[in-house]
């Protein structure tokens, strides 16, 4: 990918959501809600403090995440659709 996140910034690639309910209930297209899971695909250096040093960031390129409902900017990067979203927007890393 030709593309790097700045400061604190990630770039999520979405998971797609299960078809069928926990009863096996098929759920259409048109219910489908987007998914808030992703996987990441880059990160930024992270952002700095009030002396200037760097944050770490805490996730890494390869972690699953879960992330709030209306998070992150939506883009098409090389004909895949991503999101950036700041590293606060995450809730948190799954497993």
């Amino acid at each position: 990918m030709a593309f790097t996140p700045l400061h604190d910034r990630v770039v999520v690639r979405r998971v797609e959501s299960e078809e069928k309910t926990a009863g096996g209930l098929i759920i259409p297209e048109s219910a489908k809600e987007k998914p808030a899971e992703g996987l990441v695909v880059a990160v930024g250096a992270g952002a700095r403090d009030e002396d200037g040093d760097r944050i770490a960031m805490d996730v890494k390129e390869g972690d699953k995440i879960l992330f709030g409902k209306w998070s992150g900017t939506e883009i098409t990067l090389d004909g895949e659709e991503l999101l950036i979203m700041k590293e606060s927007d995450i809730l948190g890393i799954i497993g």
